[in-house]
């Protein structure tokens, strides 16, 4: 018995979710989906390959996948985007895993960022460290809107990847980044934090420059221009929307 849950995310992932959750499928033996109410097939193609599909309206990021947990039969949880597969490595790596006398409470595994179909090597995209496989009964997703992750300090890193086909087209791309970067501005504003006028240009240049230049965006060529650039447009509209947030509530006052 492999004693290893399988815990997915979903809204409209009919594209994705059976290449997914067969590749979960080879080192969990349960895996329970966490749908938004998708329009196309992903429910009926989640449960046809045996997964338990929960009903959610979506909570965002962390609420979502929590919501998941006490569904999994085991405490031992790997956890993957609908856009995410297991690399051979990854599936040797966990196999090899003693989960019994383990000391550690989670682990990280690099992960391969595809955008058209390539990797991408630099720009920040790799190796890209997320941490996915955790004791649900000793940790738990950081309950925030987006890009949440497993809080703990008691992990491992291990050499073993996992596969991320990110966007199909920059017209995907710019869309999630409009998403992304209002939930973030969402996320400052409700605890707390502030903007200069000055903070949108700042954050954005710093951003650009840091992808581009210190981490070799530039190697990359079109596609890593792209990237850069949507990085430094997302910090920019985070800053930028998070005055906003300021502003409308000073009129509502």
């Amino acid at each position: 018995m492999k004693k290893i849950s399988g815990l997915v995310i979903t809204y409209n992932e009919e594209k994705n979710i059976e290449a997914c959750l067969a590749s979960m499928f080879q080192v969990c033996d349960d895996i329970v989906v966490v749908d938004s109410y998708s329009e196309d097939g992903t429910i009926e193609l989640a449960e046809k390959m045996g997964a338990l599909v929960i009903r959610q309206a979506f909570l965002g990021d962390g609420p979502q996948r929590s919501i998941g947990l006490p569904h999994c039969k085991h405490k031992w949880v790997l956890n993957l985007d609908a856009d995410e597969r297991l690399d051979k490595d990854m599936v040797n790596a966990i196999r090899q895993i003693d989960f019994e006398n383990t000391p550690y409470e989670a682990f990280e595994f690099k992960r391969k960022n595809f955008l058209n179909g390539r990797w991408i090597r630099y720009a920040g995209w790799y190796p890209d460290y997320v941490r996915r496989l955790f004791d649900k009964t000793k940790t738990d997703f950081k309950p925030v809107k987006v890009h949440s992750k497993i809080e703990s300090e008691n992990y491992d890193r291990l050499d073993a990847h996992i596969v991320h086909y990110t966007y199909d087209s920059i017209e995907e791309m710019m869309s999630k980044l409009n998403s992304y970067s209002s939930w973030s501005a969402q996320e400052l504003y409700k605890h707390g934090k502030s903007a200069s006028p000055f903070s949108p240009f700042f954050h954005g240049l710093f951003s650009f420059v840091k992808f581009y230049v210190f981490k070799l965006g530039f190697l990359e060529g079109l596609d890593g221009m792209t990237i850069c650039i949507a990085k430094s447009t997302a910090s920019y509209l985070k800053y930028a929307k998070l005055i906003e947030l300021h502003r409308k509530a000073i009129k509502t006052k």
